[in-house]
């Protein structure tokens, strides 16, 4: 089979690394990459969000299957599009994808099937801001209701904060909505979890425990996420019964009850406390940098569980994970989230020695001349796989500290929570 990938980070990066290892794979295109996806696939420079366009390079590669790796193509209806055309594509519909491409749709599909989640209101102008504030206690969470490119959530520790932020974007400061999902702030520890459906069926496919704060000990303002470790601590053989009885069951049920059976990776964003899960979001992908991690501690083939998911075959299939633990953390330009300067060289990148358990996943890279540049934000991930949670990262740490990168940043504290008890 001829695959494509779509995207051009770390998440993707990571996918093209397990797709390696199937035997079932002739070429793997990314879409449009990066330089490390570049050095185990055919990069292809075509514009995702312009589907006739990817459209053509996918007839004249002959491409078989696509896999979604962001949230806005198919948010945009790049699933529906493809079906159309009769290419295999893996990920939700245009109309399932609504679960993250609006805060609101998941609110109400919450309150329809009785799934827990924080308390919630819409607001759709500046008329009635205080009033509907008044019965919130402080901090408040402001969210925008559509894609934000993961910006569009503030904690606000005073009303007028919230004020403030609730007026930016209802004056447009995101593209994708003027609407704003105020909600109560829940208490807790954060965990992700994930699972692979077909509509009907489905199998965990990993937890985590991501951290979105740049700073350490999760501090100063949040981020795409600065790292992450698998698997979660928190989530016990009970709380996992609750996650799929309270929260994954129900809103795949709710879907299809919508008319918008929800097939491909379905990522729900918890808050636990009191081993009791409450929804905070949910993500329609895998999540980025939590990816990297599961695609390191997955045994299966993940071509033949995404075709399990496609051809509505997932009952017949069994998920095997290795005994060991993974973490990965990220390096970012320094100034992220805020400003940073682009373009830097990453003088020594290919002397790192990698292997099965330690990787370097690209995230915003550029190859030019024979060398390395960084590109964005989020840059690289140091992925490292060991029975040792401690040991792993200090390997992980260990890689960055080694490249020759003046504009380097990363937190040295992925994974405090269980590591520095």
């Amino acid at each position: 089979m001829n695959i494509g990938i779509i995207g051009s980070g770390g998440r993707e990066h990571s996918i093209c690394f397990k797709l390696r290892k199937s035997k079932k794979i002739n070429n793997l295109y990314c879409i449009p990459g990066n330089a490390g996806t570049a050095e185990i696939s055919e990069n292809l420079n075509v514009n995702y969000n312009d589907f006739n366009e990817l459209y053509k390079i996918v007839i004249k590669k002959n491409i078989d299957l696509l896999i979604i790796g962001p949230e806005e193509p198919l948010v945009n209806g790049i699933v529906d599009f493809f079906e159309k055309k009769k290419i295999k594509v893996f990920g939700p519909s245009k109309k399932a994808s609504r679960l993250e491409g609006s805060k609101a749709f998941m609110k109400k599909l919450c309150r329809d099937f009785d799934i827990p989640t924080a308390r919630s209101k819409e607001i759709k102008s500046s008329n009635n801001i205080q009033n509907i504030l008044k019965n919130f206690k402080l901090p408040i969470v402001v969210k925008s209701d559509g894609l934000a490119a993961g910006k569009g959530v503030t904690i606000c520790k005073s009303k007028e904060k919230a004020i403030r932020d609730i007026k930016e974007i209802l004056r447009g400061k995101f593209k994708s909505s003027k609407k704003v999902i105020v909600e109560e702030f829940l208490s807790g520890k954060e965990a992700s979890y994930f699972v692979i459906t077909d509509g009907k069926n489905y199998f965990p496919i990993g937890t985590a425990q991501d951290h979105k704060r740049i700073g350490e000990k999760d501090t100063g303002p949040n981020t795409g996420g600065m790292g992450a470790y698998s698997p979660s601590k928190l989530i016990t053989r009970d709380v996992e019964n609750k996650i799929k009885k309270k929260i994954i069951e129900p809103t795949l049920r709710g879907l299809s009850k919508k008319g918008c059976p929800y097939k491909g990776i379905l990522y729900a964003g918890l808050m636990i406390e009191n081993s009791n899960p409450k929804l905070i979001e949910y993500n329609i992908r895998f999540g980025d940098p939590e990816c990297q991690i599961i695609m390191m501690r997955l045994k299966n083939d993940l071509l033949d569980l995404i075709e399990a998911s496609i051809y509505k075959k997932l009952k017949r299939k069994k998920i095997t994970w290795t005994n060991e633990k993974a973490i990965t953390i990220v390096a970012a330009s320094k100034g992220y989230p805020g400003n940073y300067k682009k373009f830097k060289e990453i003088k020594n990148i290919k002397k790192i020695k990698l292997n099965k358990k330690k990787q370097l996943f690209h995230a915003s890279t550029i190859k030019k001349n024979n060398k390395y540049f960084s590109s964005g934000g989020r840059v690289l991930n140091s992925t490292v796989l060991n029975k040792n949670l401690k040991v792993a990262r200090s390997q992980a740490l260990k890689i960055l500290d080694n490249l020759d990168w003046e504009n380097k940043y990363y937190r040295r504290d992925i994974g405090y929570q269980v590591i520095d008890k």
